[in-house]
């Protein structure tokens, strides 16, 4: 299995958006997010032409980071899954991983930290970060044999900038 994590494109000012009294939780894409999530997309289909299971945080700027994604990928339906969230522990997205094994490959949508989080926990078998993403950006994990912590492989990490430069 290949796993593609995505971190959601450049969200409305948390403060701002807070001083609206609206639940973070709502927090949408900007313009520009929605615009460069476009090219990240495409550029995401050159490297990883085909998926086969896109998930996504339920919370709103990673849904419609999910949903741009879906697009490119000529429709593919998004699933939000609650491990996603950004306050779960990384191994509940790793337990999910796992029952996705027998797929060829996975797309994760979510948040920073946790993303770093389950990055770390899936290369080296423990959830501390040491990989953060970019608003954007994305990562592939691969996994030779069996999904579990410490079994994946670090096919690639890169910046949305990269992502937009691959776009055809």
């Amino acid at each position: 299995m290949e796993l593609l994590v995505i971190r959601h494109g450049i969200a409305e000012d948390r403060d701002a958006f807070a001083a609206s009294g609206k639940d973070d939780a709502l927090r949408p894409l900007t313009d520009e997010g929605r615009r460069k999530l476009r090219q990240v997309a495409r550029g995401l289909t050159i490297l990883v032409p085909a998926l086969d299971v896109l998930a996504s945080s339920p919370l709103v700027r990673a849904r419609q980071t999910a949903d741009l994604v879906a697009k490119a990928y000529s429709g593919l339906s998004v699933t939000d899954i609650i491990s996603l969230e950004p306050d779960q522990p990384p191994d509940a997205f790793a337990e999910w991983a796992r029952g996705q094994s027998r797929r060829g490959a996975v797309a994760a949508v979510g948040h920073e930290p946790l993303l770093g989080r389950i990055v770390s926990l899936l290369l080296a078998g423990r959830g501390q970060s040491f990989i953060e993403l970019k608003k954007g950006g994305a990562c592939l994990v691969g996994f030779p044999d069996r999904v579990e912590p410490g079994a994946g492989v670090l096919r690639w990490l890169l910046t949305p900038g990269q992502l937009r430069g691959l776009r055809s």
